[in-house]
């Protein structure tokens, strides 16, 4: 896909969405955000803003109509909130009723349109199950974000038919403002360096400048398709993480370790996601040709210190 294509983005006022938007319009792209309130950003010449709600089955055809490829991030936050059962009806119908409406409109609305790539999530897996790292033919979890990821998955594959589809399996994503590292980073400003569980629980993570790199490359290579996912080269534990913030974070800190019990008290059912190990493969997207910027957690967390 060349420049000045004009490339839809569902999710993409969100904290990855601002990543690949900013990608984008590097590489001479026009980025459509379709959003709920379009009213509430300034477009540029790069940048328009759309209206879209699944929910109420409406969106702006005439700017679905202009699309040459989709970017679909939408859908509510897994962790902004505990998981009653209201919330995670609301996650799984933002992502795979989301994405089901998303792909009808674009059949029948964007005759241009050659590429979707739709995120989903190494939730997809579930807990390390002892046999190595999970690659993208694993069997889905049969747990709630298993079956969601999986859902999600399938509704975006019913695009295949009509123009390429990539599905990228998001790991933990890891960037200043926003996810698991600013929770992690806020309490050393005040000297204190939480360890949740027994740190010992392995973390597939990624850069969000190198989710934004592979989302760019799924848009522009031909040659990928089906599900890839989104994860640095070298996983690291929970405690690794931890202590790789502190030392690159100027000053003292005071390990305070969050008891399992305490966690499950406090999250509930979301507990299970901060304590389990999930060490996911990167190969086969290395092996598509994406080179990572950052394969450890050392250069990622000094580029996120450093650089932002």
């Amino acid at each position: 896909m060349s420049d000045n294509k004009t490339i839809g983005i569902t999710g993409g006022t969100g904290f990855v969405g601002r990543h690949i938007i900013r990608l984008l319009e590097e590489y001479g792209y026009q980025s459509v955000v379709f959003t709920r309130h379009p009213e509430k950003y300034k477009k540029t010449d790069k940048i328009k803003y759309a209206y879209w709600n699944p929910d109420e089955q409406k969106c702006d055809l005439r700017m679905m109509q202009q699309l040459d490829g989709v970017i679909n991030l939408a859908g509510e936050g897994i962790a902004s909130e505990r998981w009653t059962n209201k919330r995670k009806q609301q996650i799984v119908d933002s992502r795979v009723r989301g994405t089901e409406y998303l792909v009808a409109q674009l059949k029948q609305y964007a005759p241009h349109c050659q590429v979707l790539v739709s995120a989903s999530a190494t939730g997809y897996y579930g807990a390390d199950k002892g046999g190595g790292s999970f690659k993208e033919d694993s069997a889905p979890a049969n747990d709630f974000l298993g079956q969601t990821c999986l859902h999600w998955e399938q509704a975006a594959k019913t695009a295949d038919n009509t123009m390429r589809t990539v599905i990228t399996r998001f790991g933990i994503v890891l960037g200043k403002e926003a996810g698991m590292y600013k929770e992690l980073a806020t309490p050393m400003n005040f000297c204190i360096a939480p360890t949740l569980g027994s740190g010992k629980q392995m973390v597939s993570w990624i850069h969000v400048d190198d989710l934004a790199g592979i989302l760019l490359k799924a848009l522009q290579d031909k040659q990928m398709s089906g599900a890839y996912n989104a994860v640095a080269p070298q996983p690291a534990t929970h405690k690794q993480i931890v202590k790789t913030i502190a030392n690159v974070k100027a000053g003292p800190k005071i390990p305070i370790p969050v008891p399992s019990a305490l966690l499950k008290i406090a999250l509930g059912e979301m507990s299970e996601e901060v304590l389990k190990s999930c060490t996911v493969s990167s190969q086969k997207m290395q092996a598509a040709g994406y080179s990572f910027h950052y394969s450890t957690i050392d250069q990622a967390v000094k580029a996120i210190e450093q650089n932002h």
